[in-house]
């Protein structure tokens, strides 16, 4: 048995889940999320929502747990939501925002500006003498991490300064420099 596929899913209070042929369905405070699912049975009773599996295949012992997760974070998502913070490293590295248009300068020539789907909303956070902080709130866990990892590509952090950007609590592996 998947140790994660067996333990049955709560549902909180405001909370709704329909299962429709292949389709969750889970509506809350925050939104709506669907998910498709394929080689299991999902089932909602008093409260909670189990998943089953049809056989001990490889394939179907995978999705046991896959679609458990996936519908815990949806629930999880529509009634409480997620953030990531992600932290600029560096000289002149700055962060402000417009709506939904998040301008980065990260040392190039020229700003980055990125368009951020309305499902993911934008804070950013610069006070003196400390790093500038982009916060991302969505209900979405999968397009907040999406998000977030598209900020940190435009300049990962570099292993002998830190320089770039990172994830707020992310350790570091780092290098040593020269040695005179």
């Amino acid at each position: 048995m998947s140790r994660i596929g067996k333990n049955p899913v709560a549902i909180k209070d405001g909370v709704t889940v329909t299962v429709n042929e292949d389709v969750v369905t889970v509506k809350g405070k925050r939104g709506e999320l669907s998910q498709h699912f394929a080689d299991v049975t999902v089932k909602v009773e008093d409260g909670s929502v189990i998943v089953e599996r049809a056989s001990d295949s490889k394939d179907h012992r995978a999705k046991h747990g896959l679609y458990r997760s996936l519908i815990n974070n949806m629930i999880i998502g529509v009634s409480e939501g997620f953030t990531k913070e992600l932290e600029l490293v560096g000289v002149g590295y700055r962060a402000s925002n417009q709506g939904q248009k998040l301008d980065l300068a990260l040392g190039f020539s020229h700003n980055i500006v990125l368009e951020v789907v309305p499902e993911v909303s934008i804070e950013t956070v610069s006070e003196k003498g400390k790093n500038p902080i982009v916060k991302l709130t969505s209900h979405d866990k999968q397009l907040v991490g999406q998000v977030a990892a598209k900020i940190r590509s435009f300049r990962k952090p570099e292993p002998y300064k830190g320089k770039g950007v990172k994830f707020v609590g992310e350790v570091l592996r780092r290098k040593a420099g020269k040695s005179a």
